[in-house]
């Protein structure tokens, strides 16, 4: 039988294996937009890793890094925000990851522009990406970091789909990093201490732009 024809054996499972999946849209229209923050964070973990994403038959694209002495599967659907559940039931389903075990990144309009919540469970808050992981793993009892985006004075679908305006590029890449910190202080050190640590206004960590909050 030719080796095309084979069927490929589960892999077995990683006891330590840690999944972290950044919400976003594919493609160079929506780079950089305040949707994509989810993307930035873990191609920001990816960075510190040495790390490069491939295409996946899991409708995501994947890294592998070792942080920490943790490994990381870092994940980033392809499948548009709203299908996000899609790419992520599978990763968990193949690779056998505990629910204890996902972390998902997303941006979120009811927080601050910069600040973070960090939570385990809850709802989507309305963002139809997490909305999609929730049914499709029929459960919300899983880690998320959440980047406040700010909310807006007119329409909320253009302004997850807009970049950030100048001032908030000036200190986006610090609040990336914050964020990308707080995912590895998650896994390491469990959700709860990581929201005692991470779950306050990002102003009160010397970031004084004037403009920050919109």
């Amino acid at each position: 039988m030719p080796l095309w024809g084979r069927r490929q054996p589960e892999p077995q499972p990683e006891p330590d294996l840690r999944l972290v999946v950044g919400l976003g849209n594919p493609g160079p229209r929506y780079a950089e937009t305040r949707h994509n923050v989810g993307y930035m964070v873990v191609e920001e973990i990816a960075r510190r890793g040495g790390a490069s994403f491939r295409s996946s038959k899991f409708r995501a694209d994947t890294a592998r890094v070792q942080v920490d002495g943790m490994p990381l599967l870092l994940a980033l659907p392809v499948t548009y925000m709203n299908e996000s559940g899609n790419a992520v039931s599978r990763l968990v389903q193949y690779f056998h990851v505990p629910l204890e075990h996902l972390l998902v990144v997303a941006d979120d309009m009811d927080i601050p522009f910069g600040t973070l919540r960090l939570r385990r469970g809850g709802s989507s808050g309305g963002n139809r990406g997490m909305r999609s992981v929730i049914q499709s793993l029929g459960s919300e009892e899983f880690a998320r970091v959440r980047v406040g985006i700010g909310r807006p004075t007119g329409s909320a679908v253009g302004h997850v789909l807009d970049r950030f305006p100048p001032e908030q590029r000036q200190v986006l890449p610090r609040i990336v990093g914050r964020a990308a910190d707080a995912v590895v202080f998650a896994l390491r050190d469990g959700i709860t201490s990581a929201m005692n640590e991470y779950n306050r206004d990002w102003l009160d960590d010397g970031a004084t732009p004037s403009s920050a909050d919109e």
